[in-house]
């Protein structure tokens, strides 16, 4: 029998060993991570402003990463699914439409049998809306959808389904795909024509660009390119465009109303450079007269003049493979996605200076620019 005297001891004793148990964390299995603390929920940062804002996906981390370049800071992630690549704003400015895949990240050369099975239910093309900046909708659109270009109207989407070999149409007024077509294998880059009646879609392993009727959606031209298509971007007036070729360090220059190719332009090396030039991502100046491309492993990004049609100057150092390009509003600025680095860069375009390097986390793959709202 217990004294009285004793009885206060035993309670805080058993008490101790009550609060030890629910304090203990139950044994972790075999291969089990260990646990991380959680990440504080991050509100907004309040929009400056004027100004301009960013849109870089974020591959690995399955988000939209709102950056205001001019205050170095990232304003937010909106999450919106699976591998978000492919990013381009609305006709009208008030959304931002991601191509979202649930196939695994490979790259080239990789045995796909020893992947892990794709999650086609995340396949689609999903929709963000600027002003409360939260996803709307996904919209499925075709197999592993990679990149795309939006019609003159803002209803069809013209969608490059990479493990389909297909670019499919998708209209957004009925909420479904319309019409697939069979362009080659390994589609990725997509760009329609400034008029509309066109739209382009590169095929890396048949370094070969097909030319789509955007009317009767019938291949019209097939485009032999360098190898390894990655980018394709029209002149203002839609008579040019110019292809990306990953593989050979060349612009392939097409005369797009008969979607012949007319010229090639070679990017030198840097001697003692990363790499050798890897085109990838292309944009134009607001006067249309320089042509950046975004040299992936080179680091860097090649300056062509497209009156001469010649190469004129690489910018070094910009990030760690370089892949998707924007530029300001004023040609001022120009603005990488460094997917290894985790950043994106901000570039003099007249000075070919780096101005700054802004962290993003995860994996950046492309780069639209808006203005920011007021």
């Amino acid at each position: 029998m217990i004294s009285n005297a004793l009885r206060p001891v035993l309670a805080a004793v058993l008490l101790l060993a009550a609060l030890s148990a629910c304090n203990r964390s139950a044994p972790r299995e075999e291969g089990d991570e260990p646990p991380q603390p959680p990440t504080p929920p991050q509100a907004p940062a309040p929009p400056s402003p004027g100004g301009l804002r960013l849109y870089v996906s974020d591959e690995t981390g399955g988000a939209v990463v709102v950056v205001e370049p001019d205050a170095s800071r990232v304003v937010e992630r909106i999450s919106v699914g699976k591998r978000p690549r492919g990013i381009v704003l609305s006709r009208d400015g008030r959304q931002l439409l991601v191509a979202l895949s649930g196939s695994p990240i490979a790259g080239p050369g990789v045995d796909e049998s020893k992947l892990p099975p794709p999650d086609r239910e995340a396949d689609g093309i999903g929709v963000v809306d600027l002003e409360t900046r939260a996803l709307l909708r996904t919209y499925r659109s075709g197999q592993d959808p990679e990149a795309f270009d939006i019609s003159l109207d803002g209803t069809k989407v013209y969608v490059s389904n990479e493990d389909a070999a297909e670019m499919s149409v998708l209209d957004l007024t009925k909420g479904e795909v319309t019409h697939r077509v069979h362009v080659g294998e390994e589609p990725e880059a997509v760009a329609l024509r400034p008029d509309g009646r066109v739209v382009y879609v590169g095929s890396e392993a048949d370094n070969e660009v097909v030319a789509v009727d955007t009317t009767t959606v019938q291949i019209v031209g097939r485009i032999k390119s360098g190898a390894r298509p990655r980018g394709i971007l029209f002149s203002q007036d839609g008579s040019t465009a110019f292809i990306a070729n990953e593989n050979d360090a060349t612009i392939t220059v097409v005369d797009a109303n008969r979607h012949t190719p007319t010229a090639s332009i070679s990017i030198p090396a840097k001697e003692g450079g990363p790499s050798v030039p890897r085109p990838m991502g292309l944009v134009l100046s607001p006067d249309g007269n320089h042509l950046y491309v975004s040299l992936g492993r080179a680091r860097s990004i090649a300056v062509i003049d497209t009156r001469s049609r010649q190469f004129v100057r690489s910018i070094e150092d910009v990030g760690t493979r370089p892949w998707g390009i924007a530029i300001s509003p004023d040609g001022r600025h120009l603005y990488t996605a460094n997917g290894p680095s985790a950043d994106v860069s901000v570039v003099d375009a007249a000075r070919g200076t780096v101005e700054n390097r802004i962290t993003t986390g995860g994996s950046p793959w492309g780069v639209v620019v808006s203005p920011a709202p007021r």
